[in-house]
C-alpha cells in the first residue's frame, strides 16, 4: 500500500532539524530527558492530529493551497522565530522561563503553526497516499504512521539532548545559539 518513496520522505522529512526536533533536543538538555517525554508525546499527538486534517481536507486544501500557504508559512515563521528568541534568552537553573515549552499542550500547539510539518504532511499524502486510495482507512493509518514517525525522530532528538545535558549545561551559550540560529535559518528556509 505504501511505497519506499513514501517510508523515505518520511523519514527524511522527520529527521532532519524543525521545530519538534530543536525543541525536543532544547528541553532535554535543559529539564532531561524523562521529562521532556510529555513534549515528545504531545508535538507526536499533535502531528497525528494535523495528519489527519490534512488528509481529510486535502483536497479542499489543494484548491485553496496557494492562497493558505502564504498565511501558513508566515506564521509558522513568527512561530519559530518566538521559539529561537525563547531559548537564545533562557538561563540555565531558571526552568520556570521555559517550563511552559515543555509540555504536552506546548508539543499539541506547535503542529498547528508548525509550517514544515504542515507542508510535510499536505504533501506526504498527496503525493504518495491520496492518488492510490483516499479511503478512511488510509487515511488513519497514514496519520498514525506520521504521529508514529514523529515520535521516534523527536524522541531522539531529545535523548541526544538528554544525554549531552553535562556537556550543553557547560556550553549552553553556545548551544542556544546554535539552536536559535537554526530555528531562524528554519524560519528563513521557508521563503528560500
Amino acid at each position: 500500500m505504501f511505497s519506499t518513496g513514501f517510508f523515505m520522505y518520511v523519514f527524511v522529512s522527520s529527521f532532519t532539524p524543525g521545530p519538534n526536533n530543536m525543541m525536543s533536543m532544547h528541553n532535554a538538555s535543559k529539564f532531561g530527558f524523562v521529562r521532556t517525554v510529555r513534549f515528545v508525546l504531545g508535538a507526536a499527538s499533535g502531528f497525528f492530529l494535523i495528519s489527519l486534517l490534512c488528509g481529510l481536507f486535502n483536497v479542499v486544501l489543494r484548491q485553496y493551497l496557494p492562497s493558505i500557504t502564504g498565511v501558513m508559512n508566515a506564521l509558522g515563521c513568527l512561530y519559530m522565530l518566538f521559539l529561537a528568541y525563547a531559548i537564545a534568552i533562557s538561563k540555565p537553573g531558571r526552568e520556570g522561563e521555559t517550563r511552559e515549552l515543555n509540555s504536552f499542550r506546548a508539543g499539541v500547539a506547535l503542529q498547528f503553526l508548525n509550517a514544515k510539518g504542515i507542508l510535510y504532511a499536505l504533501s506526504a499524502i498527496s503525493t504518495f497516499v491520496m492518488p492510490f486510495d483516499d479511503s478512511w482507512r488510509t487515511l488513519l493509518l497514514t496519520a498514525l504512521i506520521l504521529g508514529g514517525t514523529a515520535v521516534l525522530s523527536a524522541g531522539s532528538w531529545a535523548l541526544f539532548g538528554g544525554i549531552f545535558s553535562r556537556f550543553l549545561g557547560k556550553y549552553h551559550r553556545p548551544f542556544q545559539a546554535v539552536m536559535a540560529l537554526m530555528l531562524v535559518y528554519g524560519a528563513i528556509s521557508v521563503y528560500l
